[in-house]
């Protein structure tokens, strides 16, 4: 009987937990819910962003005491989005990346609560209007080969005219230059709306080349911001240099510093001397019509000429070429008859053509002309001492064309979630 009433004492207790249990459980009951759970983000965040904003000034999104942000993304009409950072404590993120004027943004943002709580929110803004919008177009035109000659300045033209010292300082700070290798290089303003930008020293050979206008939410004077985006991309091929001696009446061309063939030639004769200097090559004709009214020579006097030439290398604006001369073949390597052009036979003016590329150089010296203007009349760039071409940079200093180690974040997202 005794092991009965043991067993029975057992049950007994067993049943009294088992009645108990329940009545347990429900005495950790509360108000708020203790696991991951759904809540409105909206009121733990605030947008700094009210009306229209300014959109050279950042835009800040902070959390509400207790709460934290995890995720913050800002995209503008074009799909875009702005680079941000967020603070150590997770309460606030602010943009860093710029902003377009006269847009709206739409911000996407993902909060937790400090209690298990969390939820997204979308809310907007827009930027005021710009009154006027600064493009540029960038050289050279990439559309061809996009290989160019070690001598090819970089090129921009600006929609409209920049006179202030300080936004031209601003136009400087939104072109990016980067090269692999990297070079030293400055930005020289040719005048209120253009600028060219070379190195110290000729483009390495191979060198690739990008060039960028990014001056979106650049406020550049007043009432003047940066307008969208343009880039372009380009290659250096090799060294090509052929220099023209007029008084040995000789054209000598070296690639990667090895004489190639030196050819006979004639440049300009007295009255119309070819210039002296560093030239770079701007295209190439196959066959170009030359008509001497076009620099000033009347028709039907002993100087005039109208002629279709062939093989036609220009190195200036004004009408200067390297070209086939096949009616002064007599005077090449003898002396100089032409209007300023550098004439050969049409072999060697094929010859010249086909082993020549825009951007390579042609630097003539003693010659009795002129020395070639660094602008106006195609690219003497090269002809400025690298002081003087300092000098002319807004910013007064050169900059380098290293690719950045790390660029700034493509998107909002702050750290993923654990």
């Amino acid at each position: 009987m005794a092991d009965r009433r043991g067993i029975a004492g057992l049950g007994g207790i067993s049943l009294a937990l088992a009645v108990l249990t329940p009545l347990a459980a429900c005495s950790f009951g509360g108000d708020e819910p203790t696991g991951p759970h759904r809540v409105d983000a909206a009121r733990l965040v605030h947008l700094s962003a009210e009306g229209k904003v300014d959109p050279t000034q950042s835009v800040t999104v902070t959390a509400v005491p207790g709460s934290r942000l995890t995720d913050v993304t800002v995209v503008g009409p074009d799909g875009r989005v702005v680079a941000g950072k967020l603070a150590e404590d997770q309460r606030s993120w602010q943009t860093t990346g710029r902003l377009k004027a006269s847009a709206n943004y739409t911000v996407r943002i993902a909060a937790d609560d400090g209690k298990g709580g969390r939820g997204e929110t979308t809310q907007s803004f827009n930027t005021i209007a710009a009154q006027r919008v600064l493009n540029a177009k960038l050289g050279p035109d990439s559309s061809g080969s996009g290989v160019y000659g070690v001598g090819q300045p970089l090129t921009v033209q600006l929609s409209e005219a920049v006179k202030d010292p300080q936004a031209r300082q601003e136009v400087e700070r939104a072109l990016t230059v980067i090269s692999q290798p990297a070079v030293t290089g400055a930005w020289y303003w040719v005048d209120d709306k253009n600028l060219h930008f070379r190195p110290e020293e000729y483009w390495p050979v191979g060198t690739t080349v990008g060039l960028a206008f990014d001056g979106t939410g650049t406020r550049i004077a007043d009432g003047l911001y940066g307008g969208d985006r343009s880039s372009l991309k380009l290659r250096i091929g090799e060294r090509v240099e052929s220099v023209i001696d007029a008084a040995a009446h000789e054209l000598t061309l070296k690639r990667a510093g090895q004489v190639i063939r030196t050819i006979p030639v004639t440049t300009g004769r007295p009255g119309f001397d070819t210039r002296n200097g560093v030239k770079v090559v701007l295209g190439q004709e196959r066959s170009v019509r030359m008509n001497g009214e076009t620099i000033g020579i009347a028709a039907g006097t002993s100087d005039s000429y109208d002629l279709n030439v062939e093989w036609a290398t220009r190195v200036t604006w004004s009408g200067e070429y390297v070209h086939a001369a096949p009616w002064s073949v007599g005077s090449q390597g003898i002396e100089n008859v032409s209007h300023g052009c550098t004439g050969m036979s049409t072999e060697n003016a094929h010859w010249f053509y086909d082993n020549t590329r825009v951007g390579d150089l042609v630097t003539v010296v003693n010659s009795r002309g002129a020395k070639m203007e660094p602008f106006g009349n195609g690219f003497g760039d090269w002809n400025l001492s690298w002081a003087d071409w300092v000098k002319h940079s807004a910013l007064g200093q050169p900059v380098s064309t290293t690719v950045p180690s790390s660029q700034a974040p493509a998107t909002g997202m702050i750290r993923p979630e654990v």
